[in-house]
């Protein structure tokens, strides 16, 4: 019986670290830094996640795990509630209705693809900044961290797929 219980175990925590990691991420995108300026550009981690997962696992980030993240990175960078719920939410809509073609490609495709999932949601959290402050916001600044997301993409890519390789049990 001891052994059929740290089998469950095993079992749940290889199935839970897709979340597990995408809220470490959440976390590490807002500790703050001393570099003047970075909370403005630094890259949306979560997102990263958001999307890999949405292609290879997404029945371990289910959407209410999403919706999770979302929440707590409006809570922890101080957006206004919603904006990164609904940013993640439409992004991991449309990479799973584009799963079949993302899947199982090569990593140049993989990450076009995270190039325009990416632009779509720094697009739509500029429109959603913009009609809460009513005010047309500065796209500047989006654009920068959006660049810096994709330029670091290729190396959490890698973790997660090592991760993935390692740990989580084939379908």
């Amino acid at each position: 019986m001891n052994t059929i219980l740290w089998q469950r175990v095993d079992l749940w925590a290889r199935n839970t670290t897709p979340f597990g990691i995408a809220l470490l991420l959440v976390i590490l995108s807002v500790v703050p830094t001393s570099v003047p300026g970075y909370a403005a550009i630094s890259p949306i981690l979560a997102l990263m996640a958001v999307y890999h997962w949405a292609i290879y696992r997404p029945n371990l980030l289910p959407l209410i795990a999403v919706f999770a993240l979302g929440l707590l990175q409006d809570i922890l960078s101080g957006a206004p509630l919603g904006v990164f719920v609904l940013v993640f939410l439409t992004a991991y809509g449309v990479v799973l209705s584009q799963r079949r073609f993302l899947a199982g490609k090569s990593f140049l495709i993989y990450w076009f693809g995270f190039a325009i999932i990416a632009f779509g949601a720094a697009v739509e959290s500029w429109l959603l900044a913009s009609i809460w402050n009513l005010a047309i916001m500065d796209f500047q600044a989006i654009f920068f961290q959006y660049l810096i997301s994709l330029g670091l993409f290729p190396v959490v890519a890698w973790v997660f797929l090592r991760w993935q390789q390692a740990f989580l049990p084939q379908d």
